[in-house]
């Protein structure tokens, strides 16, 4: 027998074993079966996601130099220079309202003044922002003159679990309405620094620029997210992004169909840390989660409701809390009125608590004050410290000062490069406890200025020339 003939009677005598190894493929034995597709889910969505559009006007200090008709010759300008800029942001938002409520990110629409809102049918509305919470990195809009919208369903996050299928739908990169699908990768996210109450759900439906505001939807065609933020090296999306757990986004809408301007969250009136494997080990807790108390203040909810220093919260209406974030984002979803039950490990032992679910108190008043004249603050409207204002710009750790609430464009104290929510606590030596007191320390001219703010929970001195 030849070596070819003998090779190929080894090769028919193998081939039924070889066949039998091999993974069978079979047709689906039903049509609809065939023609499974997230199809259905898309089309009843789709409607309800929309692409925002958000633009100001900023002037532009003329250069001198363009006085010149010589400088105009070699470097242009043809006699004319332009005063003013446009600066433009896109993103996406979902109809939560037949009415023309709409929720997007705050930083798609932040320092914008302008907003126009074009919808799946490729109508276009001019919108009205009726609401920033920079805290939640939320805004709701109005667009004006719309009536009768598909309004998405909203869902619950706190069903969701981690596998779960999910769409993302929004405008990346400006390139139209796009349809991403993916699923549920992480929940409880609180590292992502993107608001101050981190608690996001990670998916690996791609999310790229353009996409915040946009919806992330379940199976069942209801709003479980908000598409926020993506970690990439690159700019696009490599499959970990995050969205704002909708319970969070109830309460920013409630209040923006409600009238209200700025969301009300309860106040615990407590300062809290987050419990270290050391602090666990030496409470005797069998791992390190829930938020530890370090400080109760004087008649506070955290006072009212007997918490103690040293207390470890681990619930709060029946929901663990694994950490201080968690704790944070389940009092931020509460609504004022009422009270919450607070579940507490208090020297080995398990109780609740009832915490009274009010607002943080304007005391003393804000007194706002707007300095001018040539100091580095000039141009701020500084603001008294409060624990509404604690709460408002996430200055727990200072106590006393004033707090910068606003910087005019162009002032002194914005090319300084001070920021919204430094705490002024002396200037030239001298305390200031009051708006007033800054007020009056930053009269006249001096020749030098010697200034010390908090910024991010430390404290630095400088001294600026007069």
């Amino acid at each position: 027998m030849s070596r070819i003939a003998y090779a190929l009677t080894l090769a028919l005598a193998a081939a039924p074993a070889f066949a039998q190894s091999q993974p069978q493929r079979i047709a689906p034995p039903t049509r609809a079966e065939a023609q499974f597709s997230y199809a259905p889910i898309v089309k009843k969505v789709v409607p309800g996601v929309v692409n925002v559009y958000a633009s100001r006007v900023e002037r532009v200090a003329r250069n001198p130099f363009m006085d010149d008709p010589i400088f105009r010759q070699f470097f242009g300008g043809g006699g004319t220079q332009p005063r003013e800029q446009t600066s433009r942001s896109l993103g996406s938002g979902v109809i939560v309202d037949p009415a023309g409520f709409v929720v997007t990110n705050h930083h798609v629409i932040e320092g914008m003044t302008d907003v126009r809102v074009a919808l799946a049918d490729k109508r276009e509305f001019d919108a009205e922002i009726v609401l920033r919470d920079p805290r939640t990195d939320l805004a709701v809009l109005k667009l004006k003159g719309a009536s009768n919208l598909t309004a998405l369903e909203i869902g619950d996050s706190d069903a969701l679990e981690v596998g779960d299928l999910v769409l993302a739908i929004g405008n990346p990169f400006g390139v139209g309405q796009t349809v991403t699908q993916g699923i549920v990768s992480a929940l409880a996210r609180t590292q992502a620094g993107i608001s101050d109450y981190g608690f996001f759900i990670q998916t690996d439906a791609a999310i790229n620029p353009g996409n915040s505001g946009g919806a992330l939807v379940d199976m069942n065609s209801r709003v479980i997210g908000i598409n926020s933020a993506i970690y990439s090296r690159s700019g696009g999306s490599i499959g970990i992004g995050f969205a704002i757990p909708v319970n969070m986004v109830k309460l920013v809408v409630a209040t923006a169909k409600g009238g209200g301007t700025k969301v009300r969250r309860p106040w615990l009136g407590a300062s809290l840390q987050s419990v270290s494997r050391e602090i666990a080990e030496s409470l005797g807790l069998e791992r390190p989660a829930g938020a530890l108390v370090a400080e109760v203040f004087d008649k506070s909810p955290a006072a009212e409701a007997g918490l103690k220093r040293g207390d470890i919260l681990v619930s709060i209406d029946g929901q663990g809390v694994d950490d201080l974030e968690a704790f944070g984002f389940r009092l931020g979803t509460k609504a004022i009125g009422g009270t919450a039950s607070i579940g507490v490990q208090r020297g080995g032992k398990s109780l609740t608590a009832p915490l009274k679910l009010s607002a943080a108190p304007e005391t003393p008043a804000r007194q706002p004050a707007k300095i001018a004249g040539q100091s580095p603050f000039s141009g701020t409207t500084v603001v008294n410290i409060s624990p509404a204002v604690i709460e408002e710009f996430s200055i727990e750790t200072f106590r006393e000062g004033v707090v910068v609430a606003e910087i005019a464009e162009g002032s002194i104290a914005g090319r300084l490069q001070v920021q919204k929510g430094d705490v002024i606590l002396e200037v030239n030596d001298q305390k200031i406890a009051r708006t007033g007191d800054l007020d009056k320390a930053t009269q006249g001219r001096k020749a030098y200025w010697k200034v010390t703010i908090g910024r991010g929970g430390q404290v630095f001195t400088t001294v600026i020339n007069g």
